[in-house]
């Protein structure tokens, strides 16, 4: 059975391709991105398997 791990992430809008870039080489995948309920606040959620 596969496991997994998350994470969120804030991210900048100016530098959300770099972040996620970042992110992505690191072997995490982008599952959903949210901007948090009356803010400006973008959070990237992501997930990648256990080792």
């Amino acid at each position: 059975m596969t496991t997994w791990e998350y994470a969120t992430v804030p991210l900048i809008v100016h530098a959300t391709k770099q972040i996620l870039d970042q992110w992505g080489e690191d072997g995490w995948e982008l599952v959903q991105v949210l901007q948090m309920p009356g803010t400006t606040n973008i959070v990237a959620y992501l997930k990648r398997e256990k080792q």
